[in-house]
């Protein structure tokens, strides 16, 4: 049996050298502050800010939808779905 030596071993990278595949993730950090730099200085940060600072309602009731189904219908979409999936015909 014959074995190979090979000196240059190489990570799975599709052939990417290393340094390249750095220089990517620097250019899309630096493209990332570069977008949030530009919305800063276009739109500035009262936005941001304001939505920061807007108190938060924690026990708010939440309305029902105007289209509530009746308990009938309810009832009825229970035993629709259950026989689909005692009958093996599940979505």
């Amino acid at each position: 049996m014959g074995l190979t030596w090979t000196d240059d071993p190489q990570p799975n990278g599709n052939g990417e050298h290393p340094i390249v595949a750095l220089l990517a993730v620097v250019a899309i950090l630096l493209a990332i502050l570069l977008i949030t730099w530009a919305r800063v200085e276009v739109h500035g940060t009262a936005d941001l800010e304001a939505a920061l600072a807007e108190p938060r309602a924690e026990h708010a009731p939440v309305p029902p939808p105007e289209t509530a189904p009746t308990k009938e219908q309810r009832d009825v979409d229970e035993a629709v779905t259950s026989s689909r999936f005692a009958t093996g015909f599940s979505p």
